[in-house]
């Protein structure tokens, strides 16, 4: 039986005390001030001992390679409890319910909460030693790579090149419209009340076809703004793809439909002219709707033309 360690802490704990005490181990970690302190006198040390000496003219570099010592055995324990939390994601989904197999499980587990409760003890460590550097010198450490974490102490600091990643890819899922698109192309003269009801009669067949559909099209006048209204009314995403005329200038209503193409949609559905005889009968077929319907057929891409009921 292991003998139980009384805990020098007395009062609330704080997070990290509480974590630490919850490990299944009966040495005790050190409390926060002592590793707090631990920080700042070795850079006290250093920087008195530097003082007026020959080594004086690289303090700076080696006090922030004190720092960095600290930093980077932080990130280094940190790696082996990453890695610690994939083996033990790894024997929960393949768990047997075999002695071994929980055993492996425990050792698992207790490996990656020390690892994690060693991380914040190192980086008190560092915090409090960069403190103290800012203290005596005036000067604000910043580590050569990496990032840090906020804590009580410092800010958080982080390198420009994984913020703008973290953002783009914060962006990319924002507008994602996800795994299931439906395009559609729609000439401007279908927009009768008949067409309007064969339009939204398609778009509802998509939808119970497709749950979690979303609809991709240009925003053209006519079917396809109500194709959209649609949308809006049953809170389904619309990705549009706009024709850039001062880009492309004729050819944009074709490059748009590329651009329709390249979200591989699971379908689109076409209406290259009015289904009111009134409003369509003296008007040529919309030419974009044709070539969309052209090309997903190449493509491979599943193409339902909007007709009028049989």
């Amino acid at each position: 039986m292991t003998p139980s360690v009384p805990s020098p802490l007395t009062g609330p704990l704080t997070a990290f005390e509480a974590q630490a005490l919850s490990l299944d181990d009966a040495r005790p970690h050190p409390p926060e001030d002592a590793l707090a302190q631990l920080g700042c006198c070795a850079m006290t040390e250093l920087l008195d001992l530097l003082a007026d000496t020959a080594l004086e003219d690289f303090q700076t570099t080696l006090a922030e390679a004190l720092i960095g010592a600290f930093h980077s055995a932080a990130q280094r324990i940190e790696r082996e409890a990453d890695r610690a939390r994939d083996d033990l994601a790894r024997l929960v989904r393949d768990f047997d319910g075999s002695e071994v197999a929980d055993t492996d499980l425990q050792d698992a587990t207790r490996r990656t909460r020390a690892g994690d409760v060693a991380v914040q003890a190192v980086e008190m460590i560092r915090d409090a030693a960069a403190q103290a550097y800012g203290v005596a010198t005036g000067e604000v450490w910043q580590p050569w790579r990496g990032n840090v974490r906020a804590s009580r102490v410092t800010a958080a600091q982080i390198e420009a090149r994984e913020a703008i990643r973290a953002m783009k890819a914060r962006r990319q899922r924002a507008v994602d419209p996800g795994a299931v698109v439906v395009g559609f192309r729609a000439a401007p003269q279908a927009d009768t009340a008949l067409d309007a009801g064969r339009i939204f009669d398609a778009l509802n067949w998509a939808r119970q076809t497709w749950p979690d559909m979303a609809l991709a099209t240009t925003g053209a006048r006519g079917g396809e703004k109500l194709a959209q209204k649609w949308a809006r009314s049953h809170g389904v995403t619309t990705v549009l793809a706009k024709a850039d005329f001062d880009r492309n200038g004729r050819a944009a209503p074709f490059r748009a439909n590329d651009e329709l193409l390249d979200l591989e949609p699971v379908c689109v559905l076409t209406l290259a002219n009015s289904l009111d005889a009134a409003r369509g009968g003296d008007l040529k077929p919309f030419g974009p709707a044709l070539n969309l319907a052209q090309k997903a057929s190449e493509r491979g891409v599943r193409c339902v033309a909007v007709r009028l009921r049989a």
